[in-house]
Formats: C-alpha cells, sequence, structure tokens
C-alpha cells in the first residue's frame, strides 16, 4: 500500500469576516473590524491548493460548516434573529477554514493496529472554534470512512484543551517508516492563553496506541506564546527527518533535539537564530507556518506566504540557507492575504495525513478540474465583501447559507448539508 503526504486544505467559507474572536492571535486582534473579501480568500485558497498540484503533490480539501451554526445558537436558546451581536459573530466565524487544526493525525506506521488514526479537535479555548468540531468530526467519518484503515475518534474531553495538528510534528525517514511524534503542548504565555493541554496529547497518544518510546511531549516556550506563537505550527514545523525552528520555539530544546537524534535516522535540525530573525518578524511574516514538503524528485520545499518574502530579515535569512545548500532546496511564494489577515498561513490551511488516496473517499480529492469547477461556484456566490456590522444582515445569511449548498451539490456532499 503506498502511503503518501495528503493535504487536505481547508476551503474558505463565504461568511470570512474580520471580527477580530481570536485573543492572542495578533493578526487577528490587529485586523478586527477590517472589510473582508470571502471571494477573494477562497480563490486565493484555491489558488494555493492548484499551485500544490502544479509541485507534484497529492491535494485534498475539507468544505466550510454551516454558518451561522443554528444548531449551537439553539443549545445557547437562542437564535439568529435574537442572538446578541457577540454570539452571532462567534456562529459566524469561517475558522473551519484552518484545517491544521481539524484534528491530530497519526499515520498506519505509527500506531499499534496498523491504521491511520485521526482524533478530532475540541478547540474549546476559543468560543468561536469550540463549536466546530462536531461538523469537523462528521467530515472526517466520511473522508477516512474506510474502517480497514482508518480509526477517526471523537474529541478529548473539553476540561483540556486540544487544538489539533497545529501542534503536532511527526519526524521519520520516510512515510512508510514508524516515526517520532512530537506533541507540543502549552504550560504559560505571559497575557496570552496556551492553547493545548499536555493531557490532551497524552490521551490522543492513547487512543492511537502509539508506542511510547516513540513519542515526546515537548513544552512550547512561554516567549514563543507571549510573542504571538498560538500555535506551535507558527514557530516550527517538520516534514520526514528535518525539523524547521526558531531557536526560541521549544521550552527544552536541548532534550527535543537529544531525543530527535536518537530516535530519527537522518534527523536534521534547521534553526533560525533570534539575532538573525526575531521571534516578532518570525510570527508576523509566517515563516514557519509555511508549508514543508517533499516533492516527487525528493528534495524539500517550503511554500510560504508573500508576507514571508516581504520581511527584510526573513528573506535574506531564505536567501542564506538556499545559498548554503541546506535541507530546504526551494521556495514557494502563494498569497493568501485574506487568511494572514485574520492570522491563518499557508500551513494553518491544511491538515496533512500520510495515508494510500486509494483509501480515501475521492469526493474529498481535488485536481485541476475538479479546482475550475469551484471557482466557478466561489465566483458566482461568494460574497464579495463582508463588514463585521453586517454578520447579523439577513440578506448576508441568505447568501452565505446559498454558496455553501452550491458547493455541496457541486461535490455530491449534500449529506453534510445539516453539519
Amino acid at each position: 500500500m503506498p502511503i503518501v503526504e495528503i493535504n487536505f486544505d481547508g476551503l474558505i467559507g463565504p461568511s470570512h469576516n474580520y471580527a477580530g474572536l481570536s485573543f492572542g492571535n495578533l493578526a487577528a486582534m490587529k485586523n478586527a473590524g477590517a472589510v473582508s473579501q470571502p471571494r477573494a480568500a477562497a480563490l486565493q485558497g484555491i489558488a494555493k491548493m492548484r499551485s500544490n498540484i502544479a509541485l507534484g503533490l497529492t491535494q485534498g480539501m475539507f468544505l466550510p460548516h454551516p454558518r451561522p451554526n443554528r444548531a449551537w445558537l439553539t443549545q445557547l436558546s437562542t437564535d439568529v434573529d435574537s442572538a446578541s451581536s457577540e454570539l452571532l459573530a462567534n456562529a459566524m466565524s469561517a475558522s473551519p477554514m484552518w484545517a491544521a487544526n481539524a484534528a491530530t493525525v497519526s499515520p498506519a506506521p505509527d500506531t499499534a493496529d496498523g491504521r491511520c488514526h485521526l482524533t478530532v479537535a475540541n478547540l474549546r479555548t476559543m468560543p468561536h472554534r469550540s463549536h466546530e468540531w462536531p461538523n469537523t468530526l462528521a467530515q472526517l467519518r466520511l473522508a477516512f470512512g474506510n474502517e480497514q484503515h482508518f480509526a477517526v475518534h471523537g474529541p478529548v474531553p473539553p476540561a483540556f484543551g486540544d487544538e489539533g495538528a497545529a501542534n503536532h510534528m511527526r519526524l521519520t525517514p520516510s512515510h512508510e517508516a514508524p516515526g517520532l511524534e512530537v506533541f507540543v503542548y502549552g504550560v504559560a504565555g505571559g497575557a496570552f492563553p496556551a492553547r493545548q493541554h499536555v493531557e490532551a496529547f497524552r490521551a490522543i497518544a492513547r487512543v492511537h496506541r502509539l508506542n511510547p518510546e516513540r513519542t515526546l511531549f515537548a513544552a512550547q516556550s512561554e516567549e514563543a506564546i507571549a510573542a504571538g506563537a498560538f500555535h506551535n505550527d507558527v514557530v516550527a514545523v517538520a516534514n520526514g527527518p528535518v525539523l524547521f525552528a526558531h531557536e526560541q520555539a521549544f521550552a527544552d530544546k536541548a532534550a527535543l533535539l537529544d531525543t530527535c537524534t536518537r530516535l530519527v535516522p537522518g534527523f536534521e535540525y534547521v534553526e533560525v537564530p533570534a539575532a538573525e530573525v526575531p521571534l516578532t518578524d518570525a510570527i508576523s511574516s509566517y515563516l514557519f507556518n509555511g508549508q514543508l514538503v517533499t516533492l516527487p524528485g525528493g528534495e524539500m520545499a517550503l511554500i510560504v506566504p508573500s508576507e514571508a518574502r516581504e520581511t527584510a530579515s526573513v528573506w535574506a535569512w531564505l536567501q542564506r540557507h538556499l545559498a548554503g545548500n541546506g535541507a530546504i532546496r526551494r521556495v514557494e511564494v502563494v498569497d493568501v492575504r485574506q487568511s494572514m489577515a485574520n492570522g491563518g498561513g499557508p500551513a494553518c490551511l491544511r491538515l496533512r495525513v500520510a495515508c494510500d488516496p486509494a483509501t480515501v473517499d475521492p469526493r474529498f480529492l481535488v485536481d485541476d478540474a475538479k479546482l475550475d469547477r469551484m471557482a466557478e461556484v466561489v465566483a458566482s456566490h461568494w460574497p464579495e465583501e463582508i463588514a463585521v456590522a453586517d454578520l447579523g444582515r439577513s440578506s448576508l445569511i441568505e447568501a452565505v447559507e446559498s454558496a455553501r449548498a452550491q458547493m455541496l451539490d457541486l461535490l455530491d456532499l449534500t449529506q453534510l448539508a445539516s453539519g
């Protein structure tokens, strides 16, 4: 069974807006109240998926959730007509676009039963994200419904916050080989919350039936969280045997590197020194929230947002690394500015699943022709602009719900209409 890495990108939903709901996410806080462009946002995301396909990567997608989330409002004994503006903003959030938070994934070579395990994230720290998991779980159970090859699990109890793959890394000499799974959790973050709880990850490691000797729990540094690294993937990313990280990413870097060196054949650590790229530049540019991928020819590429090229310290470091024949041999730049303005870079938009593509429901896999059809629906039905003050407007709500329905119909996924 061939195992390849599939990037499942979240299609940016028609309710994409800048309500500033994510405390600790500096970009989201900075742009609170700005006018969003959902149509441009979704087309940017589709263009990123298309560029990944052009690189020879296997590409999948997840769909936007029902917005507003009427079921969640009902649980709160209200509805779209009577909910407060704050509750309605939470119910309208397009945050499921950031598929890196959808689940934690352990590929088959790492698990005791030889299946790929996925645990949906509870995302309990932020109200606007806490109601995502039921709809995410519904998609995961469709996309990975082949129980011979996959095990899809419900969320860790919400007493322990779980933010999914944005805080999880896997280091391995190849996708087919057993990997070292690194679970990065937070302890404190100064003024900002540490979102990932170590007990959530310990529970996931147990339910995924991982080998304890190849499972590592590492603390994120407090200074990284305080600087705005609300998820580990804002300051570190792994691919194959390579760990690419900022100097200030981890609380105990020496212990982490010692374990990786012992357990991962060919392990290579690529560090960006704070003296060359300050933590503030790394976070604002989302250098580490790029997609670190292996191309069909075997070379490693980093897919970064336009902001990385526009940040002098970041771009200078990348050019020096490329000239020095380092682990990253190619840098690709993508425009995801609408997502970036809400605090989500290229890596935030995708969930990595290493598996045999033939075992995945084909409705969740895309090629250029399918992306063309999706882009046509977006261009015709996604709102062009949304002001935060308009989130409760009935005409906007109708347009958002109708746009999603059109996309579900196109992709033959109308069974997800209600969640």
